[in-house]
């Protein structure tokens, strides 16, 4: 009454909106884009559970539990690790990998208040799966046969981190780079169903997890993401004012956006964290949000492109010295090839016992330096020192141990850059073989588009 207004838009405002917009509706208000009626199929997720199966979309096993007790059965039919989770949250608050019944009873208890309107969403956690995140604008909600409307994918993410990563602290990869094509095309196809399925108007952001051959559907957000506009400069169309005015009641045919743009370069999103704002601070990435804010690097070479996105984040890649290395022993098979490659590149390696001695076995030349609890002078030492250029150190197990910890805030006082995971190890090494290779040049995004 008091706006006076046509319609109102709830795709541009995150997860908000999209909870307001069937009261708004029941109230007068005229919702333009997507209907609230499919938002509610997307956002409940009984109702998506649904929508998958007739679309025949894989999606993990899961389960719904309003207390504690349904919660362990549950558990048990989908086997751990799982991923607990509120329904209707945002930022992947209170969301969490579990490994066992009694840290799963812990977060029942003392994590969220579980109720049968708020039931909490059990997930089976693909460990090591690859997780991509789509944005496609379509019109197809504006015919009557949503197969004469025109769906367009504006750009498919590839993670670098592993599932499990908030989607707002991954750094991320366009277009994909492991993918093989038949992946990608069910990737398509599967974005093109759900979107037609929810006669969707504007924008429309999917996450998917793939595992070997299978694409599983974590979930549908109808609404703008927080990548739509990394993803708008990175192919040169500003998807959100093109959005708007499909919203408004134009085709994709009439705004002459109805093909895919692959682009001949790379673009890598990385976060920025405000780690060194808070002393003591564990640094690990897990399904809640921690960043701060993002930036991009755009390049011909990946590596390069991947270098620059870290200049960025404030983090630089060394391009010579030592790296200390220490991984947890589900990573130990495949931390002598991440290692090896930096041994190449003419970085010294320095690592504790358990992981020195798995890479003295595959032949590599290893500087051993003490554990904390062993005495003195140890890691924490060497970095105080500046000895250490960059650290490689993965998460063992659920709860760190403390000196995990120490080591990994040690490295973000000493401004030394951390990998807290194996492709982000893998990433780096990329980098700085291209950067050793050929260094790097600057081009303005309009020498891009």
């Amino acid at each position: 009454e008091r706006e006076q207004c046509w319609g109102a838009i709830a795709q541009f405002g995150g997860q908000t909106p999209l909870n307001l917009a069937l009261g708004l509706q029941k109230n007068g208000v005229n919702i333009i884009g997507t209907s609230p009626q499919s938002i509610e199929i997307a956002e409940d997720r009984k109702l998506f559970a649904a929508m998958l199966d007739k679309l025949k979309i894989p999606q993990p096993p899961n389960g719904l539990a309003t207390n504690e007790a349904e919660a362990l059965v549950a558990s048990k039919r989908l086997g751990y690790p799982v991923l607990v989770r509120p329904s209707f949250v945002l930022g992947g608050r209170a969301m969490q990998i579990v490994y066992s019944d009694a840290e799963l009873s812990h977060y029942m208890r003392f994590a969220v208040e579980a109720s049968p309107e708020r039931p909490v969403l059990v997930d089976k956690f693909l460990e090591d799966a690859t997780e991509v995140d789509v944005d496609c604008i379509t019109d197809v909600g504006q015919f009557e046969n949503p197969d004469d409307g025109t769906i367009v994918i504006g750009g498919m993410l590839e993670h670098i981190e592993f599932a499990g990563v908030h989607s707002g602290d991954a750094a991320m990869v366009l277009p994909a780079h492991t993918l093989n094509q038949s992946v990608i095309e069910t990737i398509r196809q599967y974005t093109h169903a759900m979107a037609r399925e929810l006669k969707v108007i504007g924008l429309m952001n999917v996450q998917y997890a793939v595992k070997g051959e299978t694409v599983y559907v974590l979930e549908v957000n109808p609404r703008a993401s927080r990548t739509v506009p990394f993803v708008s400069k990175a192919i040169g169309k500003p998807l959100a004012k093109l959005a708007a005015r499909v919203m408004a009641g134009k085709t994709l045919k009439e705004l002459n956006f109805t093909e895919e743009i692959w682009t001949k370069y790379w673009a890598v999103k990385e976060s920025v964290f405000p780690f060194n704002k808070f002393v003591g601070q564990d640094i690990l990435l897990s399904p809640e949000m921690r960043s701060t804010g993002e930036v991009m690097g755009l390049d011909a070479d990946l590596g390069i492109a991947y270098a620059k996105s870290q200049m960025a984040a404030n983090a630089p890649l060394p391009l010579a010295g030592k790296i200390f290395i220490s991984v947890s022993d589900a990573h130990k098979q495949e931390v002598a090839a991440v290692a090896r490659e930096f041994s190449d590149l003419g970085f010294q390696i320095v690592a504790t016992s358990g992981t020195a001695a798995v890479l003295e076995k595959a032949g590599l030349k290893v500087e051993r330096v003490l554990k904390l609890l062993e005495g003195r002078p140890n890691v924490v030492d060497l970095l105080k020192n500046k000895e250490i250029q960059l650290v490689i150190n993965t998460p063992a197990g659920q709860s760190p141990r403390a000196d995990e910890i120490k080591i990994r805030t040690t490295a973000v006082y000493t401004n030394t850059p951390i990998m807290t995971t194996l492709s982000g190890a893998k990433a780096a090494a990329l980098g700085i073989a291209a950067l050793k290779k050929s260094g790097y040049a600057v081009k303005t995004l309009q020498e891009y588009h």
